[in-house]
């Protein structure tokens, strides 16, 4: 699979692509973390306005991964359900620059996300993505396993 051509559709978290790979990711999360993950995440919340979840597909339109987002004020969106089945190809920082770029369209500014400290493989991600780490927010705020990212998406 080469990344240049992976395809990115805004889809239902509903449908039954979607559903797989959400469950894909909480398999591989809980294998890291200990924890799926399914509960900081309702699939609702990427059906509003000013939110989206995409299914990227490789050249021959097979899932390669997802990704969402949803509002948590009007200048700022917060990132859900990252996932990329191959590791090293591209496909999560094409998702996540597809993202970047919708969030920035619908008049977004920053994003923000949480993972948790033991999954270095998504820390360092998204530290080369250009975000930086700041203090936990929301219901992470008092929670030593996570740490928050945030990035001024806006130019």
């Amino acid at each position: 699979m080469n990344g240049k051509h992976i395809t990115m559709a805004p889809t239902s978290p509903f449908s039954e692509e979607a559903i797989h790979l959400m469950a894909e990711l909480s398999k591989t999360l809980k294998d890291i973390t200990g924890s799926g993950g399914r509960n900081s995440f309702d699939p609702n919340d990427v059906c509003k306005d000013r939110a989206m979840f995409v299914i990227a597909r490789d050249e021959s339109g097979m899932p390669v991964g997802c990704g969402a987002f949803r509002p948590m004020d009007e200048r700022t969106a917060e990132v859900k359900r990252m996932y990329a089945k191959v590791k090293g190809v591209g496909a999560g920082n094409q998702i996540l620059s597809y993202l970047e770029c919708q969030a920035r369209e619908m008049g977004y500014q920053v994003f923000r996300l949480e993972t948790r400290k033991v999954n270095e493989t998504a820390i360092s991600f998204y530290l080369r993505n250009g975000y930086q780490i700041i203090p936990n927010y929301g219901h992470y705020e008092n929670r030593t396993e996570s740490v928050c990212f945030e990035k001024k998406i806006s130019i």
